[in-house]
């Protein structure tokens, strides 16, 4: 999409969706030095099918597979008729697993965040079994992992961030704790096999039905209070943080390696909801004191290797705020970005 202006507005669900598909040119540049067809591990959720497809629309004479359990039969029916072939498997059976496409590279995308802690055990199945079964069937694959910023300690909001050399020590919750034992399984099994691959710490996607920006809109809009606890923030758009995965497909290293996925700067949330205000209208009921530390991610090393997202801040409140104004889809997803004792 690079030099392709972009639009003022969605019309509908069918034209964001064209829009965060779209592969930048660079993708298929970086495509083109990767053999092998894709495997989406985990495509169901709320990124994993515009994934599949810019993957496909990128590629379109490779294999694109996308896996999941597909509890909507919809979300299978738009990816096949995308091209994108689907397989349904629970990735905790290891039999189904090994039964899939030994395809030469692997996005994984599963993962368990919400009701994390009314279930632990299954937040850590997922999040480090699953993992160790993935890991263990495809070693001969490159593997592109998505993580999450929560692997960090909150950081100085003042000091831009924490950098893929901070320690991944976060605070309490089994949420943040499975994602590192995630990121240690991927590495283990990196480290002993010599799988290539990328660990992608993502800090927060923006869609117009779900994200930071959607939520504060949501609240602003319905008169709802904004908790200032949490009052710094990193987000990407969608559509970059999926272009960003896919073309570390050609940078994996071995073993695999840590990369933020996020915006430059760091955003008050105070700022955010202020300026989604004015325009939708309201003025935003802002509570609470702003902390000192957060969630916060440097993105200078994404920037170096793959360039700036292509998609500024700015056009990013301009969607929201149309979308939510009009009160377009949504999916009902709060990204509970304000919470700060880990229990998701």
């Amino acid at each position: 999409m690079k030099g392709e202006p972009l639009p003022a507005r969605f019309a509908d669900v069918a034209e964001l969706e064209e829009l965060s598909s779209r592969p930048p040119p660079e993708l298929a540049a970086d495509l083109a030095r990767v053999p092998g067809d894709i495997l989406v591990l985990g495509v169901a959720g709320k990124m994993g099918p515009s994934l599949a497809r810019m993957a496909k629309r990128a590629a379109p004479d490779r294999r694109v597979v996308g896996v999941a359990r597909f509890s909507d039969p919809a979300v299978r029916a738009g990816l096949e008729a995308a091209g994108v072939e689907t397989i349904a498997a629970d990735l905790l059976d290891r039999r189904a697993v090994e039964a899939l496409p030994r395809l030469a590279n692997v996005v994984y995308m599963a993962a368990m965040k919400f009701g994390a802690s009314g279930n632990p055990a299954l937040t850590w199945a997922m999040n480090a079994l699953a993992p160790a079964v993935v890991a263990e069937t495809f070693a001969a694959s490159r593997i592109v992992a998505f993580s999450t910023g929560c692997v960090y300690p909150f950081v100085a909001v003042d000091g831009g961030g924490a950098t893929e050399a901070a320690p991944t020590v976060p605070p309490p919750g089994d949420y943040a704790w499975s994602c590192v034992a995630r990121e240690r399984t991927f590495e283990h099994f990196s480290a002993r096999f010599g799988t290539p691959g990328r660990l992608i710490r993502l800090n927060y996607a923006i869609d117009m039905r779900y994200g930071v920006l959607h939520d504060i809109a949501r609240k602003v809009l319905e008169g709802e209070p904004i908790d200032l606890a949490m009052g710094h923030v990193n987000v990407i758009w969608q559509g970059d943080a999926n272009a960003a995965a896919l073309r570390c497909l050609a940078r994996a290293t071995t073993p695999t390696s840590p990369l933020n996925v996020t915006g430059p700067g760091t955003l008050r949330v105070r700022e955010l909801a202020q300026t989604l205000g004015r325009r939708l209208g309201r003025t935003p009921r802002l509570v609470g004191r702003e902390a000192e530390t957060g969630w916060l991610n440097d993105a200078s090393r994404m920037v170096a290797e793959l360039g700036p997202p292509r998609v500024p801040l700015e056009r990013m409140l301009d969607w929201t705020a149309d979308w939510v104004g009009r009160g377009m889809p949504s999916y009902g997803k709060p990204t509970r970005y304000e919470v700060r004792d880990g229990r998701f």
